[in-house]
């Protein structure tokens, strides 16, 4: 049975259509640029519209840019890409890779979480995400998976706390106690990662932002 075929997900590809629309419409009423794409490819698809060909793009440490194959593409067409997640890099070329995903054209990212009346929420603990997110003079654009949508801020905050840091510490091989239990416990350990924290009620002033909500998971 193909996925058009099985009702259980079509249900759940419908659901998550209206609901994605509908933050979608509460992001445009905000002044986001917001649009809906079904799937990781029309994700994907949309980036490549909004990033011309030969640009230079930043792109942090996120798992749901990666995941929707936009390194590969984006560097098939020429574009020059920023990011510090290279493992070959010293400690100072990463130092100024960071600088550079900073200063480039786009800044192509996702959000920890997304709510239902259109605020992006993210928790940083070095601070380059975030930073990079309330100021720049590029075009900021985040790509973001329907599981990040959140009733409230504070469900927004719980869920980043509790759904995306723990495995996101695991991934970086970063001992804090929420890698061993699974969930935060508000920490006071010298390696935590939740240190930062921004909350995007609108575009900042004279930054063009788009969001792309997309209808399956996608990233922690």
């Amino acid at each position: 049975m193909t996925h058009s075929q099985d009702p259980f997900a079509a249900a759940q590809s419908t659901s998550n259509r209206q609901l994605g629309l509908e933050v979608v419409k509460a992001l445009s009423s905000k002044g986001f640029e917001a649009v809906y794409a079904d799937n990781r490819q029309q994700a994907l698809d949309e980036v490549l519209n909004l990033i011309p060909q030969n640009s230079t793009v930043g792109i942090p440490g996120s798992v749901t840019i990666r995941q929707i194959g936009a390194l590969e593409k984006l560097s098939e067409r020429g574009c020059t890409i920023a990011q510090h997640w290279d493992p070959s890099l010293s400690p100072e070329e990463k130092k100024e890779v960071l600088k550079k995903e900073f200063l480039s054209d786009y800044f192509l990212t996702s959000s920890n979480a997304l709510t239902q009346d259109g605020m992006l929420v993210n928790i940083d603990g070095t601070g380059n995400r975030v930073s990079a997110m309330a100021w720049g003079t590029n075009t900021l654009i985040f790509v973001v998976g329907i599981n990040k949508i959140a009733r409230d801020i504070d469900s927004a905050l719980a869920r980043i706390r509790d759904k995306a840091t723990p495995p996101n510490a695991i991934r970086l091989n970063i001992d804090t106690p929420c890698t061993h239990v699974g969930h935060c416990v508000n920490c006071n350990s010298q390696s935590r990662v939740c240190r930062a924290v921004l909350i995007l009620e609108r575009p900042t002033m004279g930054r063009k932002t788009h969001v792309i909500v997309v209808g399956e998971n996608l990233g922690y």
